[in-house]
């Protein structure tokens, strides 16, 4: 299981990214913009094709991951810092994800995605929004 930051930002995350690929001397790991997404029966808006979806850079070993919020989704400074756990043990990772949203806040019901087998956000009884992302066995 791995567990990482994950810094949200409000259409600023290619600059986020590149400042940091150069302050940090990290290497970027990949950029996945909105309008990268399938969109059959979603078409996405012009303002938010551009935007980051998902990226990630890794600085001598450790991955901090970021993304931009999608056009007309609150935003608020202080709170764009989550942590992401990823895993490819399902069962680890819906129990988490339960014990997490006790007493918290679904923000986002565990479920597959196009990029996830199982992926979820919960916001603990704390304040802390968590990811959780369930990431495919590569045998």
């Amino acid at each position: 299981m791995n567990i990482a930051p994950y810094i949200n930002l409000d259409g600023q995350c290619a600059d986020a990214v590149a400042f940091y690929e150069k302050a940090l001397q990290a290497k970027v790991k990949g950029i996945m913009r909105f309008g990268d997404m399938p969109n059959e029966d979603h078409p996405i808006p012009d303002e938010a094709k551009n935007r980051v979806m998902h990226a990630a850079i890794e600085i001598d070993g450790t991955t901090i991951m970021f993304s931009d919020t999608f056009p007309g989704q609150p935003f608020t400074y202080g709170d764009q810092l989550s942590i992401a756990i990823v895993t490819n043990d399902m069962e680890r990772l819906k129990s988490i994800y339960h014990a997490l949203a006790d007493g918290g806040q679904v923000i986002m019901e565990l479920q597959k995605t196009f990029w996830s087998p199982l992926y979820g956000m919960v916001k603990d009884k704390f304040g802390i929004q968590w990811q959780l992302n369930g990431e495919e066995c590569k045998e």
